[in-house]
């Protein structure tokens, strides 16, 4: 695993919320937009998000109507919400600071234990194990000689990560380790297309050795399509809300879907998240 942390040493992309400067609001923001959403969509709003709320306090001070409209089109707005929930929560329980502690850092609303090890890892420099779909896969392929790492179990992954952190002996490469791991599976060790030619531990990935053997396992879950789904009607009912500086009737947005049925469930369940609200006929974004 030296290699791993060599090569992120020296390789890893620029991104902005690896910079030294960035707080642990910042890696927060970064870890729940990148939560099913590309680096290159998640980039710019960060960037605006983190230039109009600096700190959780400014964020708590914000309407949610700000929240969502910034939020914009990054998907599974619920997120945006639960940013500026935990916000609130960070400043009246924490005084404005994200905690270091797990159970504390679990309690914010949306923030699971993936998340929270991240910010305790990447924020504060604590070694916890950081695994996600990325890193299940390279530890799966590189140690286990498995193609795919299967259905997300969570103890056993967390006993796999924390293995392969004991693999390096300073905190410091145990952090930059967890990094890497992550990087790898990110640009190297893809799901579709690896790049073993290019990966720093190849020559010891035991899937190579035993000659890319196809994986038979469980699978995990594929994610509903998106297209003429219910999450596709909520993105265009909000997309009209964050255009408009006034209540949108809700004649008009009837008009945007089709299915009559998808439209009122969509609209319910916009309702039910508290991302959006009924004023007489007219439907606009929460205060």
């Amino acid at each position: 695993m030296d290699d791993v942390v060599d090569w992120f040493t020296s390789s890893h992309r620029p991104l902005p919320w690896r910079d030294k400067t960035t707080t642990a609001w910042g890696v927060l923001v970064s870890e729940v937009m990148l939560q099913q959403t590309p680096v290159a969509r998640v980039t710019p709003v960060w960037e605006e998000w983190l230039h109009r709320w600096p700190t959780p306090e400014d964020c708590a001070q914000a309407p949610l109507s700000d929240v969502i409209t910034l939020w914009g089109r990054l998907g599974y707005p619920r997120r945006a919400k639960r940013l500026h929930e935990a916000a609130a929560v960070i400043v009246r329980d924490h005084c404005g600071e994200l905690p270091k502690d797990l159970s504390a850092l679990l309690a914010l609303p949306g923030v699971g234990d993936y998340t929270a090890r991240a910010i305790r890892c990447f924020a504060y420099g604590i070694p916890d194990p950081v695994v996600d779909t990325n890193v299940r896969r390279v530890i799966a392929r590189l140690v286990e000689g498995d193609g795919e790492a299967g259905p997300p179990r969570t103890s056993a992954d967390l006993q796999r990560g924390q293995r392969a952190l004991d693999e390096v002996s300073t905190t410091s490469d145990k952090v930059t380790l967890a990094k890497g791991l992550m990087e790898l599976g990110a640009v190297i060790c893809t799901a579709r297309a690896p790049s073993c030619e290019r990966c720093p531990v190849a020559s010891s990935c035991v899937w190579k050795a035993l000659g890319y053997p196809t994986y038979s396992g469980a699978k995990a879950t594929a994610q509903a399509k998106y297209e003429g789904s219910d999450r596709q009607a909520r993105g265009v009912i909000l997309r009209e809300l964050r255009a408009s500086d006034t209540p949108v009737p809700l004649s008009f947005l009837a008009t945007l879907i089709v299915d009559r049925a998808q439209f009122s469930r969509a609209l319910a369940s916009l309702k039910t998240d508290g991302l959006a609200r009924e004023s007489g006929a007219d439907l606009e974004l929460p205060d």
